[in-house]
Parts: C-alpha cells; sequence; structure tokens
C-alpha cells in the first residue's frame, strides 16, 4: 500500500478540529444569540456540524493506532508457513517506544526488539551505489538510484540484532558463529488451488521448526520454509549486509527464507523505520482455524 493512511488521519484530525474550534470561537456565540433574539432552533453549518461529529472518532482511531493496536495484512507469502497471505494480524505499537503519527519518530523508549520478533516497519528501500556511497532507491536494479521510496509497511523477522555477527551458508544461518538449529517437519502441505500455496508445492517446499536464541538466554521456536528448486537467495555477509550489524540497525528476514526480500537485499533496517511488534492473527477468510492465533 503506497499510501500512509496515519498521514490521512492525523490530517482529518487536525482539519475536523480545527474546523470545530474556530467555528466554537468566532461563531457559535453569534449563531446561539440570533437564534435565541428569534425564539429559532439553532443550527449549525453541515461542515461543522460534521467537524463536531467526526472530530472524536477520528481521534479516538488515530491514537489507537498509532499507540496502541494497528492492523494490517499480510500481502504476500514472505513469511508463510507462520503468516498467510490473507491474514489480518495486529502490531502492538508501543512495544518498541512511542512515535508520533505519520511523522514515526519517537518520543518515548519502552523497549528494543528482541532476536525472533515478528516486527512491522516502513520500507526503508533498495541499497545502491552512487559515486563510491551507498544510498536508498525504491529501484530494485538500482538503475535509478534517485528512484523514490515507497510508503509501505513491511513485515519480517529479527534475526540479527546491533553487534551481532550474522552468516548464511545456504540453508545454515549462524548467529555470533553458532549455527541456528532447525528440525526438519515435513514437506509442506497447503491448498494447490491458492497460488502462494501452489508455487510452494511446485519447489519443493519444506518446513521446519527453527530454534532462534534471542539474545537474552531462551529460544524463539518458529516455523521457516525452504524451497531447493527455488531461486538460491544471496549468502550473507554479501556486498550490501556487512558480517556485523551496523548500531541502529536490525537484520531482518522472512519466515519464507527462499522467497523473501529481505536485508538480504535492502540491508540493515534502520531502527527509526520500527513500527510495532505482530501479535495476533485476528481474521482469515481463507482459514477460519487461524483466527486468534499468537504469532511466535
Amino acid at each position: 500500500m503506497d499510501f500512509d493512511f496515519s498521514a490521512i488521519l492525523l490530517g482529518l484530525t487536525v482539519v475536523f478540529g480545527v474546523v470545530w474550534g474556530l467555528d466554537r470561537l468566532f461563531f457559535h456565540k453569534q449563531r446561539k444569540a440570533k437564534a435565541e433574539a428569534t425564539r429559532a432552533e439553532v443550527r449549525e453549518p453541515v461542515i461543522v456540524d460534521w467537524s463536531r461529529s467526526l472530530f472524536p472518532v477520528v481521534l479516538v482511531v488515530l491514537l489507537l493506532r498509532s499507540f496502541v493496536a494497528e492492523p494490517f495484512r499480510i500481502p504476500s507469502g514472505s513469511m508463510m508457513p507462520t503468516l498467510d497471505v490473507g491474514d489480518f494480524i495486529l502490531v502492538n505499537k508501543f512495544a518498541y517506544g512511542l512515535r508520533m503519527p505519520a511523522f514515526n519518530n519517537k518520543f518515548l523508549s519502552l523497549g528494543e526488539p528482541k532476536r525472533g520478533d515478528v516486527v512491522v516497519f516502513r520500507f526503508p528501500g533498495y541499497l545502491c551505489e552512487e559515486d563510491g556511497k551507498l544510498v536508498r532507491s525504491g529501484d530494485q536494479s538500482c538503475a535509478d538510484p534517485h528512484a523514490p521510496v515507497p510508503s509501505q509497511n513491511w513485515i519480517k523477522r529479527v534475526i540479527g540484532m546491533p553487534g551481532d555477527r550474522v552468516e548464511m551458508r545456504g540453508d545454515q544461518l549462524l548467529v555470533n558463529g553458532e549455527p541456528v538449529a532447525a528440525d526438519l517437519i515435513g514437506p509442506y502441505e497447503g491448498d494447490p488451488k491458492r497460488q502462494e500455496s501452489r508455487l510452494m508445492l511446485e519447489m519443493g517446499a519444506t518446513v521446519w521448526n527453527e530454534h532462534l536464541p534471542n539474545g537474552q538466554g531462551g529460544v524463539v521456536n518458529h516455523l521457516t520454509a525452504r524451497m531447493p528448486n527455488y531461486a538460491t537467495p544471496p549468502p550473507l555477509p554479501n556486498a550490501r549486509v556487512p558480517l556485523v550489524v551496523p548500531q541502529g540497525c536490525y537484520l531482518a528476514m522472512g519466515d519464507n527464507r527462499y522467497n523473501s526480500t529481505d536485508s538480504r537485499w535492502w540491508g540493515c533496517l534502520p531502527e527509526q523505520n520500527l513500527a510495532g511488534k505482530a501479535f495476533l492473527i485476528w481474521l482469515n477468510f481463507y482459514d477460519f482455524k487461524r483466527i486468534g492465533s499468537i504469532i511466535h
């Protein structure tokens, strides 16, 4: 989605609030006095009536979406099998601190991501080289390094923290020199009538239970998919991703390891791009059994 719904909500809140506020300050008393003098009913202009009615509604929605929980819809299969296309999820907006609506600048720090967290973030853009420097571009091919980065919300899993050494050798993920263990569950089973599932079935996808250390003495057990017949993703480190994750950044990858455009292509995820932590599937029209599932 290339438009910022939070910015739209913020704009509507400001417009409705200004119209209603100016009317109360400069025009409401005059209308009321005139109506009392003629013993008529006080009638507000349509735009004022709409602003008065909608301002509190839009304000509450803006506050809830910005500081409590925001709904998102999963648009692609990059997080399968953990998240399926069509999952409607809720994102905890205060898990990593409170940010200003639309501008996304943090004004209150409440925590930082951990390894294994499923995070929603503003797409930072692809890393392209220009005059010996890396710049962010909306063009994956980097033919146009100055292509604007679309305003999109993406979702991936945090694999590397600032200062971590992250390597990917084939299917083997290593964090700080230690191989991340994963157990084979079996072949991927999905509905061949659905495009995303059909691709995974055709590519011989297998499902694994990965045990990712969270950096705090625990382990995040989550599902990943491997597709040996699909195009091989870039290894780690590579030209865009150094061995050590830079400060103020995170390394993020999709659980569908072969079919995910993630940090392996566009580098680290800047901290200021974080939107929140995904925690719940609240709706799925294709599979009602997924409703209410906690996201791990």
